[in-house]
């Protein structure tokens, strides 16, 4: 137990690093981490294709894409389909995403959204991950979001 501890110790220098770095505050430091790299190739009313090179801070212990980065993938890219400038961002209600096989390190993906409908305020999207080399699919997620009004609190 002790050496779990002394490995999880952060040094003055770490700490004083971690201090120094300034995120939007509209967005968390784990969205950051997995937004970086993204690349929008296109983007079309309710639709846009990103490309994507799996990093390695977002790899688990086995080289693969993380599963909790996948779903913020999913919900980053989802939520960006039913963007429109000037009206508070949307909330994410639902997701359900299917892990269907691996991406490694350095593998490019290809992330596509597309707007399934809209009632209302809510909003559906569907993400699909697909390796580009191989074609293989990695994951395809349905994501439900909603737009409070610009005088809801949340």
């Amino acid at each position: 137990m002790e050496d779990a501890k002394k490995y999880l110790e952060v040094t003055q220098d770490e700490s004083e690093a971690v201090s120094r770095l300034v995120f939007p505050s509209d967005r968390s430091i784990y969205d950051h981490f997995v937004e970086s790299g993204i690349r929008v190739d296109r983007v079309q009313p309710g639709f846009i294709v990103c490309t994507f090179k799996v990093p390695p801070r977002l790899t688990d212990r086995a080289g693969n894409l993380a599963n909790g980065a996948i779903a913020t993938l999913v919900d980053v890219v989802g939520a960006s389909t039913v963007f429109v400038p000037h009206i508070p961002m949307t909330v994410s209600v639902d997701m359900s995403i299917s892990y269907l096989a691996k991406a490694k390190l350095n593998d490019e993906l290809e992330i596509t959204s597309k707007q399934l409908g809209q009632r209302g305020r809510y909003s559906g999207t569907h993400v699909l991950l697909r390796n580009k080399a191989s074609g293989e699919i990695i994951a395809e997620g349905r994501h439900s979001l909603f737009r409070p009004s610009s005088t809801s609190k949340l």
